[in-house]
């Protein structure tokens, strides 16, 4: 019985192995270890010991000789292929796009505690890694878009946010009232909490400095936003959130199906 297991198990590599090297294997070759498999195979069910034997130790110097490296090649083609997988997947993250996981409630409604979210990398431009420096000309972040960016007090962080004001605009925040250049803008998008015990932040007027933007959280009285802190840098944005692709709901433990694929405005 181990002897006969012994066999099935090189039938088994012997076909794995002439499958994978079909094409470096001459035909005389092929068809030589094809038949051996197949004596190997009649013997065993015919349960004569002598032809099993004897075929298999046939096959087996075939094996050697010709098939034993392809478990090296197997395991390497492996090897390259999560390498490949790998270097793809760090691409994508670093130029493509990035996912995300919304912690706090600062742009609620729009983003919930919960929602990830997938950014563009290459929205304002492609970042070379490890630097703040961009490759081709793109476009300037516009008012209205909400982006993720390295928080300026706190580098080891993200935030993510909206954008209020843009380079060259006088911006100026007075209770629930935005203005910019001078108007009131109107904010669909913001929420208020009528029970805040903190008093809103105030802000300006005070002009957005060259290659700088001015953010907010939608949910303005629980947002740490530039009213506190200041202005970002665009360097410092990693990009902008364009969809909900998953958003899990840990109070009542269950899955927002509603947000999934819910674009970002």
């Amino acid at each position: 019985m181990a002897t006969n297991s012994k066999y099935k198990k090189l039938i088994k590599e012997a076909g794995q192995g002439l499958k994978q090297q079909r094409n470096r294997l001459t035909s005389d070759v092929q068809t030589r270890i094809t038949q051996e498999l197949e004596a190997l195979k009649q013997a065993l069910e015919k349960k004569d010991p002598k032809r099993i034997s004897k075929a298999g130790d046939k096959l087996t110097e075939s094996y050697d000789q010709f098939l034993a490296g392809y478990k090296k090649s197997t395991v390497r083609e492996y090897a390259e292929a999560i390498i490949i997988a790998v270097v793809l997947a760090l691409f994508i993250r670093t130029f493509v796009v990035q996912a995300f996981k919304i912690p706090s409630g600062s742009m609620e409604s729009t983003l919930l505690i919960g929602d990830h979210i997938l950014v563009s990398k290459f929205k304002y431009g492609v970042k070379i890694p490890f630097t703040d420096s961009r490759l081709f000309a793109s476009p300037h972040p516009n008012r209205g878009d909400v982006i993720v960016f390295i928080y300026p007090v706190d580098p080891s962080k993200d935030f993510i946010k909206r954008v209020i004001a843009v380079e060259g605009d006088l911006v100026r925040v007075s209770g629930r009232d935005v203005y910019v250049n001078g108007e009131r803008t109107t904010e669909p998008y913001a929420v208020y909490d009528d029970n805040a015990r903190e008093p809103r932040e105030n802000f300006g007027p005070a002009r957005v400095p060259r290659d700088s933007v001015f953010v907010l959280g939608d949910n303005r009285d629980k947002s740490y936003d530039s009213r506190f802190w200041g202005f970002v840098k665009e360097n410092k944005i990693k990009g902008k959130a364009f969809i909900v692709y998953w958003s899990w709901d840990s109070n009542n433990f269950g899955l927002r199906w509603r947000r999934i694929g819910h674009l970002l405005h």
